[in-house]
């Protein structure tokens, strides 16, 4: 874990002032105002430690109901993007081999995130692009709750390329920016 409280105070301004700010996720605001989203900072250098803390957040998220998610940060050893979407596979297959499939589902982030059949340039891959490389455990049967209740939510995704693709690579590269100063 690094000596600075950056990477977690970075990662939740960037929840803040960019995800719940530009309505990028529907449910974040919700579960931000309520404090229920926990920031856990750690080292991806050591893959087995990743996975270790996946499974120790799985089980806090068990027996802490009032915790809705978890965002792990890492904070070193996942800064190129395929290396990352090789410890994103490994977490999803430890979540299946432990049970958790049903349960528990990752969502991903990165500072390079690119999307399949998209150039890095496209301000589409700012809906999944972050401060620092994230793993995001969600409560399935919270996730199926609220988009039961929300009208049309196969048009989330596409609601928000078109949103980035309006702002623009310069304004967006410049919000990222943004959220590294005090």
């Amino acid at each position: 874990m690094p000596s600075s409280p950056e990477p977690l105070h970075q990662s939740r301004a960037w929840v803040e002032r960019f995800v719940v700010a530009l309505d990028v996720c529907p449910f974040a605001r919700q579960e931000v105002e309520r404090d229920r989203v926990r920031y856990v900072a750690v080292d991806a250098t050591d893959t087995e430690q990743l996975l270790l803390t996946l499974i120790d957040e799985c089980r806090h998220l068990d027996a802490t109901p009032e915790t809705e998610t978890t965002l792990l940060v890492l904070t070193a050893g996942a800064e190129d993007f395929d290396h990352y979407l090789d410890c994103l596979a490994l977490s999803e297959a430890l979540l299946e081999a432990q049970g958790y499939d049903g349960t528990y589902q990752l969502a991903s982030f990165h500072p390079d995130y690119v999307f399949d059949g998209t150039g890095p340039d496209d301000p589409a891959n700012y809906t999944n692009r972050s401060p620092w490389p994230m793993l995001h455990i969600l409560r399935e049967a919270s996730l199926e709750h609220a988009l039961a209740r929300f009208p049309h939510p196969e048009r989330i995704p596409e609601r928000n390329i078109a949103q980035m693709r309006e702002l623009g690579l310069d304004a967006l590269m410049t919000r990222l920016e943004m959220l590294k100063r005090p």
